[in-house]
């Protein structure tokens, strides 16, 4: 079971319309009926999405007893596809061209014979598909926290998550969206009533060259303020560079951050390119400075976390907010449970959350022009020392 072992990765999305305070036996029922693997098809191109136990690739028994755990459902889904690769067909076609051509006098084949040629193709296709040796099975990890109204995605956001998004909202009749930074930071700003403050807010620039319009990487779908995903990255650098490496967050409790092992950078004009540091700090190499001089802006980083004695380390994406390669720190005696699993992942989540409302809370304040001022004359000193212009 991935979520109860090993390193993390996920993207998260907020679950909607799902009534019930408990998973239950119909809940169960609902999961084996959508099962992988129980639609068996040899057509071509036909893509099959069902749940998985979790245990393994053909798992197809859900328990509650095995799949819910401290009101979480840890289950999983199956990509089922059968496709035949672009340039198999490609070469295909091409031998069966050449094998018409050798008879013409031109040695080109002719419109009518490249129409047969491609249904010859065609027909090929489908009896290579019948056999079953171009079928492929993915397999996704979810996690879904009833209490926190959370969908924990074992993966990145694309085609398979969509997919596995749209088989939960037929089979649960729920609504999923994706939690990113942009939509994080309005859920926060409705709670804190500041909604309006941060409606105002457009990208800021630490740099004495003004960044114009959204970033290049932005969601042109989206209205969403995902750009403060990164500058809350450049303003956990700044703090923890220059002012103290505790965290005081909005439920009275502190966190202790660390910025490690590795940091993304980019031009949001999309003119200087990208640059990737690994390294035991990266933030504190003079070639990361200098590229934040240049205007980049950080895309993702890896973390240390320490809260409520409980040891963490991530990397976190600013705009998707998504974490991948974390780790959960254990003592060397310590018991752990699934259970304890559970309460870690949702500590893990929730403690960046909050360290990002912290954030937005300070961003959408009038204190913030003076801490971009702070920002700018930190980024703007020869040494990017640790002291900032008054």
């Amino acid at each position: 079971m991935p979520f109860l072992r090993g390193s993390l990765g996920f993207e998260r999305f907020s679950v909607e319309g799902f009534d019930a305070n408990t998973f239950d036996d119909d809940h169960i029922e609902i999961m084996t009926q959508h099962a992988a693997g129980r639609i068996q098809t040899e057509a071509l191109e036909n893509v099959h999405v069902g749940f998985l136990g979790g245990d393994h690739l053909f798992d197809q028994d859900f328990d509650l007893c095995k799949n819910v755990i401290q009101n979480a459902v840890h289950f999983g889904v199956r990509i089922d596809t059968n496709q035949i690769p672009a340039a198999i067909r490609a070469a295909w076609l091409q031998m069966e061209l050449a094998g018409i051509a050798k008879d013409n006098e031109s040695g080109v084949p002719t419109k009518s014979q490249r129409k047969e040629a491609k249904e010859a193709v065609e027909q090929r296709c489908e009896v290579e598909a019948a056999t079953g040796k171009y079928k492929k099975m993915q397999q996704f990890p979810l996690l879904w926290d009833l209490d926190h109204q959370l969908l924990y995605f074992g993966g990145s956001v694309g085609t398979a998550s969509g997919l596995c998004m749209d088989l939960l909202e037929r089979s649960f009749g729920v609504e999923l969206s994706h939690v990113g930074a942009g939509s994080l930071a309005e859920a926060w700003a409705i709670e804190a009533e500041r909604y309006a403050e941060l409606d105002d807010l457009t990208p800021g620039c630490f740099i004495p060259k003004p960044h114009q319009g959204p970033h290049a990487w932005a969601n042109e779908h989206s209205s969403a303020p995902d750009f403060l995903g990164n500058e809350f990255l450049m303003w956990l650098w700044w703090t923890l560079q220059n002012n103290t490496d505790t965290i005081a967050l909005p439920d009275e409790s502190e966190v202790t951050v660390m910025l490690t092992k590795t940091l993304a950078l980019e031009c949001p004009d999309g003119e200087s390119g990208k640059d990737n540091f690994n390294s035991e700090s990266p933030v504190q190499l003079p070639e990361a400075m200098q590229a934040i001089r240049c205007g980049k802006l950080p895309r993702k980083t890896g973390m240390t976390i320490v809260r409520d004695g409980r040891q963490f380390d991530l990397v976190l994406q600013a705009e998707r907010f998504g974490i991948s390669g974390a780790k959960i720190h254990l003592d060397d005696d310590e018991e752990f449970e699934d259970e304890d699993r559970i309460d870690a992942i949702r500590l893990m989540s929730e403690t960046v959350d909050l360290m990002f409302y912290t954030f937005c809370d300070l961003r959408s304040s009038k204190a913030w022009s003076k801490t971009q001022g702070e920002i700018s004359n930190w980024i703007a000193t020869d040494r990017g020392s640790s002291q900032a212009a008054a």
